[in-house]
C-alpha cells in the first residue's frame, strides 16, 4: 500500500513504448489496492478527464491513454501479474475489461528494470498472466549482460525506425476462440463473426456498411451514421459474446474487412470503439487473423495471400504480420495460438505527479 502524499512525493513510474501503444508502468504496490481509490490516482496521473491531457502523463488518445500495473505473480509456473487500465481521454473512466497486447510488449522489460524477475545472460523469456482476461503469454527479449536491451534492427509499422524485437506467444486456453459456438451470427441484418483469441472482436464486411476499406481514421470517424451502426452492432455483439451490458466498456471492437491492397491478406480498419485505431492492435490482430483462417467465417472468402502461419493484416499505418495457427478440436470448437513480433523501449524513469485532487 503507498504511503506519503504522491501530489508532494510523486510515485515510481516508467513511460514506456510498447508496440504502438505507449503507456506509464506502476508497480501494484505504489497504487492504491482499492478500485475505486485506484482509478481516481490514475486519471489525475494521466490528465483525465480532458482532450489533450495537458496536466497529465496522458498523449490525448486513447493509443497513449494507458497504464499497466505489474506485480510478481503468485500463480504457479507464472513470472508477473499483468493488469491494464484504459484510462479515459475525455471521460473520467477507467476501463478493465480488455487487455493490451502492445503494451505486455513491454511488461517483460520493465519486470527485469524493477528486479521482479531474474533476467538471463542473453535472452530472457518471462511468463505473465493477463489479469483482464486471465490468459498466459511468454514475452521473449535480448537481455546481454543482464539488462533489457532496447536497441535492434527490428522495425513494426507505426512505429519509426527500429528496436529490439519483443516475441509474444499467446497459447489456446479453455476459452472457446468462437464465443456464441456459430461461424456467422446475424446483427441489424448484417453477417458477423464474433472471435475471441486474446481479444474480443466483431468482423464485418466494410462494404456491407457503404465503406470501402482504405479510408483514413479521421475519414471514418467523422461519419456519424458509420459509427452509429458499428456501435449498435459492438453493444449487441458483446452480449451475444457473455460479456454484458458493454455501453461503457471498450469491447468488444469492431473490424471492417475488405480486400487487400498491399499485398496483404486483408486489409482492416478497427473501431476501438468510438476511436479508429490507427494500426492494430496485438491481440486484435490475433483475433482478426484466427477469425479470417477459418472456412466460412467474415473475412475468410476476402483473405488473399496466406503463407504458413502469417497472416499479412493491412492497417492505416501499414502491414501488421500476425502469426496464427486455428484448429478444430474433437468436439468441434475451434482454437487458436498466436505469435506476434513487436518492439518496446523505455522512455522514462522517475517519478509521476498526480494532479491534486
Amino acid at each position: 500500500m503507498p504511503t506519503g502524499e504522491p501530489e508532494r512525493d510523486g510515485i515510481p513510474c516508467m513511460l514506456m513504448r510498447g508496440g504502438t501503444s505507449k503507456g506509464a508502468f506502476l508497480l501494484a504496490g505504489d497504487v492504491p489496492a482499492d478500485p475505486e481509490e485506484r482509478d481516481d490516482l490514475l486519471l489525475r496521473i494521466m490528465g483525465s478527464p480532458d482532450p489533450t491531457q495537458i496536466d497529465g502523463v496522458g498523449g490525448g488518445h486513447p493509443l497513449r491513454s494507458k497504464v499497466a500495473v505489474v506485480s510478481r505473480s503468485d500463480e504457479p509456473g507464472v513470472d508477473l501479474d499483468y493488469l491494464f487500465l484504459q484510462v479515459g481521454v475525455e471521460e473520467p473512466s477507467v476501463g478493465t475489461t480488455q487487455t493490451c497486447g502492445n503494451l505486455l510488449a513491454a511488461v517483460g522489460p520493465f519486470g527485469v528494470e524493477r528486479g521482479l524477475v531474474a533476467p538471463g545472460a542473453e535472452r530472457t523469456a518471462v511468463r505473465v498472466r493477463l489479469l483482464n482476461t486471465g490468459d498466459i503469454a511468454t514475452v521473449t527479449f535480448a537481455t546481454p549482460g543482464g539488462r533489457p536491451d532496447y536497441a535492434g534492427d527490428a522495425a513494426i509499422d507505426g512505429v519509426p525506425g527500429t528496436a529490439c524485437p519483443v516475441d509474444i506467444e499467446l497459447a489456446a486456453g479453455d476459452k472457446p476462440l468462437l464465443p456464441t459456438g456459430r461461424l456467422v451470427d446475424v446483427i441489424d441484418a448484417h453477417e458477423a463473426t464474433l472471435v475471441d483469441n486474446g481479444m474480443p472482436v466483431v468482423l464485418l464486411r466494410a462494404e456491407a456498411l457503404g465503406v470501402r476499406g482504405d479510408e483514413s481514421p479521421g475519414e471514418l470517424e467523422s461519419r456519424r451514421e458509420l459509427a452509429d451502426a458499428v456501435e449498435s452492432i459492438r453493444r449487441q455483439a458483446g452480449a451475444l459474446m457473455g460479456l454484458g451490458d458493454v455501453t461503457a466498456q471498450t469491447v468488444p471492437k469492431v473490424f471492417l474487412l475488405s480486400p487487400a491492397r498491399r499485398g496483404g491478406a486483408v486489409s482492416t480498419r478497427g473501431f476501438i470503439p468510438s476511436r479508429v485505431h490507427t494500426s492494430i492492435g496485438v491481440l486484435m490482430a490475433a483475433s482478426v487473423a484466427a477469425g479470417v483462417r477459418i472456412p466460412g467465417a467474415v473475412g475468410a472468402d476476402l483473405a488473399g495471400r496466406i503463407t504458413g502461419d502469417e497472416v499479412l493484416l493491412e492497417h492505416p499505418g501499414g502491414v501488421f504480420p500476425a502469426r496464427v495457427q486455428v484448429e478444430r478440436r474433437d468436439d468441434g470448437t475451434w482454437a487458436a495460438t498466436s505469435r506476434s513480433l513487436r518492439t518496446a523501449r523505455k522512455l522514462f524513469d522517475g517519478r509521476v505527479f498526480p494532479r491534486p485532487s
